[in-house]
């Protein structure tokens, strides 16, 4: 639903974002706890345990040949990871519709940052281990930024901080998403069972039509989404988490009714409960009680089922989800020299990508769009502090480690890969809060 008033002075897409950079920014902060606990866990004396849970407890079920048991890790990296890429695919899916990336004006800076952003990085990488052919393939590690911990950061700067850059970063970050997917959909799939991909081409189709014919049961979703969707691509040999992001797509994002039948009826409403005379007592009378329902009612034929559906998911991904995956996937247990680590070529390649190479493509590439006319700096924003969030854009992190996982098949070049994601996102850490406190307070 449109809206041409201010809410709060803000306009209601501001609103929701705010919203939602508050959540990912506290999500942060759960991250980073999640992420320490992880490194003291494995490099203590119990990482055996450490191990044991996540690689050697199998949970699932089978029925003859049907198997579906695996390690947490693996639940983790193909299940719960899904439902992190469905909340990517509904945020989107909502920009794409009515948020920062509807229009070619609003679009254009940021989707043009994310695309520096992620093909410098890989440049990078290229070069450095271009000499060694067996590590070509970490290049997509780079690329990725990881939208919870830069905003985690970005809001321990407080009011410091426009609002606007926080959006600008927000957008970038939702960008780099969708590239992401891309790459890990294109590049990072080895076998491919095309049986198994129209099985889920034609639940894909189903969910589409019942969009289009209006069904909006989240619970018809979900069943379909996860017994046709998934579960088919968990076996078709491309990442399961691609499953996520398409079933977000088939979400419903119109109301059932418009926004002047919501505001007439809703008046009625209101004027109705008005007039009801109170009751002598705390509760309601019958009629108020009634009406309230009927308010209720009208709520959630004005709310459109992705909104509904992302507010729920949310909360849920930024505490639950994103934390979990670190906690089992950032527990680098490191044996020998962690100098001989970071100097290791797959290292020094992660590094700049993520610090240089994402610096200069996004930096560049804003610069450019602004310099031909085609888009304006965000109100309130100065370069410098575009600069600062360019360097806190090389934050790779949770995408990251997530890229490693399936670039590598050796166990070692994953160590190292995650060695250096840690390393680089620390140092872009840096970087960024330093460059945007010094350039905040001298704007």
């Amino acid at each position: 639903m449109s809206h041409n008033y201010d809410t709060m002075n803000k306009t209601p897409t501001t609103f929701n974002i705010t919203k939602f950079i508050s959540q990912e920014a506290y999500g942060g902060i759960i991250l980073i706890i999640a992420t320490v606990v992880a490194l003291v866990w494995a490099n203590s004396g119990f990482y055996e345990s450490y191990h044991h849970l996540w690689h050697e407890v199998k949970v699932g079920f089978s029925w003859g040949d049907f198997d579906m048991t695996a390690s947490l890790h693996h639940w983790i990296n193909d299940g719960l990871m899904a439902l992190f890429f469905f909340t990517v695919g509904l945020e989107i899916k909502r920009e794409i519709m009515g948020g920062e990336l509807s229009t070619m004006k609003k679009a254009s800076m940021p989707i043009a940052a994310a695309v520096g952003g992620m093909v410098f990085p890989a440049l990078f990488y290229i070069a450095i281990v271009m000499e060694n052919p067996q590590f070509l393939n970490g290049w997509g590690i780079p690329m990725a930024t990881d939208i919870a911990f830069a905003l985690g950061l970005l809001a321990l700067l407080g009011k410091k901080v426009n609002v606007n850059l926080k959006i600008f970063l927000t957008a970038l970050a939702i960008a780099d998403d969708l590239g992401a997917v891309m790459v890990i959909a294109i590049f990072y799939t080895d076998t491919i069972n095309f049986s198994e991909l129209l099985i889920a081409a034609f639940f894909l189709a189903v969910l589409l039509i019942a969009n289009f014919a209006g069904m909006r049961k989240t619970v018809f979703y979900a069943l379909i989404g996860f017994v046709g969707v998934w579960i088919a691509f968990v076996f078709s040999g491309v990442h399961a988490t691609i499953a996520g992001v398409l079933i977000a797509f088939t979400i419903p994002a119109r109301a059932r009714i418009s926004e002047k039948e919501y505001i007439d009826k809703l008046s009625g409403y209101l004027e109705k409960f008005g007039k009801e005379n109170p009751s002598n007592s705390p509760l309601l009378t019958k009629k108020q009680a009634h009406l309230l329902s009927d308010i209720e009612k009208l709520n959630k034929e004005a709310h459109t089922p992705l909104q509904r559906i992302e507010h729920t998911m949310h909360p849920v991904t930024a505490y639950f989800i994103l934390p979990v995956f670190a906690l089992s996937n950032a527990g680098v247990h490191i044996e020998g020299s962690i100098v001989e680590m970071l100097l290791h070529p797959v290292a020094i390649g992660i590094i700049a990508g993520l610090v240089l190479g994402k610096f200069i493509g996004i930096s560049l590439l804003s610069r450019l769009m602004v310099g031909l006319k085609i888009s304006v700096l965000p109100e309130g924003v100065s370069w410098k502090q575009i600069y600062g969030v360019a360097f806190l854009a090389g934050i790779g992190f949770t995408m990251s480690i997530f890229i490693s996982e399936l670039a590598f098949k050796e166990d070692e070049y994953k160590q190292i890969a995650k060695v250096g994601i840690m390393a680089a996102s620390l140092i872009s850490a840096i970087i960024g809060m330093v460059w945007l406190s010094r350039s905040s307070s001298s704007d």
